[in-house]
């Protein structure tokens, strides 16, 4: 099996155990831009502290994972400065939009059988297609 597809499939189970977890301890859904959009609009300040912490273990576990790992792995990411900014700000705003992202509705979302976060999903998967569709080949700037 190809290394790459090993890394996926570990990072596939750690995301999902995470959100089991946090979904069975807290009784909520780990949606990423709910957690951050929580602080930054100050809706979600009464629980900042879990907030905060679960930002900085987003931050925090890829540094501590370093040292174990022989080679790091291929993001494949462009250095084009432009197109990774307004990626951030195409997600930034489409996250709001369908209140909530992929942590939200496609993991737990779908694995909850969520029409919303099923419909959500299929969506962002296809604006995803479509920009790389746009970004590669028309505009050829990734």
């Amino acid at each position: 099996m190809p290394l790459d597809w090993i890394w996926g499939l570990i990072g596939g189970l750690t995301i999902g155990s995470a959100a089991a977890f946090y979904l069975l301890v807290n009784g909520r859904v780990m949606g990423a831009s709910g957690i951050i959009g929580g602080l930054v609009d100050r809706s979600g300040w009464s629980t900042w502290a879990e907030r905060a912490a679960f930002l900085a273990g987003l931050v925090l576990v890829p540094l501590l994972m370093r040292p174990f790992l022989s080679e790091a792995p291929d993001t494949h990411i462009t250095g084009n400065i432009a197109a990774i900014i307004a990626a951030g700000l195409l997600v930034g705003v489409g996250t709001r939009l369908a209140n909530g992202c992929t942590s939200g509705h496609g993991v737990c979302g779908i694995s909850r059988l969520s029409l919303r976060g099923i419909g959500a999903t299929v969506f962002y998967l296809m604006a995803g297609g479509l920009a790389v569709i746009v970004f590669r080949h028309f505009l050829e700037v990734i």
